[in-house]
């Protein structure tokens, strides 16, 4: 059962119909999320403290969103924080969210008086989906998935993903099962401590869509999106359209195609030989499933 409708209200604009993008890390989410912030009438955050605090700590125990509403009221208080439309507040932001905004200056990225759609898309927003839908009722997700190999060859390269994989980063208060690490038990703990840095990156990206599926099971039809990112790369036309109607706003194509998009494939120069075969080998089930060959 859901709880009670909660009526948020920011700035003195009540949030209705927010808007929340996921995916597993380097999936696009920035790319849509830029088209996303420069459309009319859209307020959307990314990566603001107030927000990834309560992300990063439901991701890593997974039990905390089972906690009724009080994990509801959390990530709501978060992300109507996050939301405030106030005088500096643009330099608190990281600067993913300010390249995403254009913002340059000490400005906002949003005007309160314009404002008619809230939306966030912080890193490994996906975590907390369930309970997103629970403190937003009427919210809408968008979801985007895209190749393993692709996403693997960009964590590789990024200190910030790299950091989740340490060895210290399971502790005797790990939970199991963790998607969030893409292991499914305790028993796998030291096989995934020794396990080359690749294969993390593949466990993860399969955790991660392994949640996205089962999101298209359990949430309602008319509030999730899923798109491929190899589709809104190479038609970001069809892809604004399909957003857009999903929706019923209208989303910046310009944004979109002024992305600095990662290329489509990349991995099978990117990833050492060594490293391509084994991402290949843990993630076999899911690229197969969704079509990466």
């Amino acid at each position: 059962m859901r709880p009670p409708t909660h009526i948020l209200v920011v700035n003195g604009i009540k949030v209705r119909r927010p808007v929340f993008v996921l995916a597993a890390p380097h999936s696009g989410a920035d790319l849509l999320a830029r088209a996303l912030k420069r459309s009319p009438g859209f307020h959307l955050t990314m990566g603001r403290a107030a927000v990834a605090h309560v992300v990063y700590a439901f991701a890593r125990r997974p039990s905390i969103t089972r906690r009724g509403l009080g994990a509801t009221r959390v990530l709501r208080d978060a992300m109507a924080e996050a939301w405030q439309i106030l005088p500096g507040a643009c330099r608190q932001c990281p600067d993913p969210c300010r390249e995403a905004g254009g913002v340059t200056g000490a400005g906002p990225c949003a005007v309160a008086g314009t404002v008619a759609r809230f939306g966030d898309a912080s890193p490994d927003l996906l975590y907390s989906a369930p309970v997103l839908l629970q403190a937003f009722p009427d919210a809408r997700f968008v979801q985007l998935i895209r190749d393993g190999r692709d996403v693997a060859a960009d964590m590789l390269a990024d200190p910030a993903a790299l950091s989740w994989f340490k060895p210290a980063m399971l502790t005797d208060e790990t939970e199991f099962p963790n998607p969030f690490l893409g292991i499914n038990s305790g028993r796998h703990a030291d096989r995934w401590k020794a396990m080359p840095t690749a294969g993390k990156c593949a466990l993860r990206w399969r955790g991660a869509v392994r949640l996205s599926a089962a999101l298209r099971q359990e949430f309602p039809r008319e509030q999730l999106l899923t798109l491929r990112y190899e589709d809104v790369v190479a038609a970001p036309g069809e892809a604004v359209e399909q957003l857009s109607e999903f929706l019923e706003t209208r989303v910046s194509k310009i944004a979109l195609y002024g992305g600095n998009a990662p290329r489509v494939g990349g991995w099978q120069t990117r990833l050492r030989p060594e490293d391509a075969k084994l991402v290949e080998k843990v993630a076999r089930e899911e690229l197969s499933r969704l079509g990466y060959r």
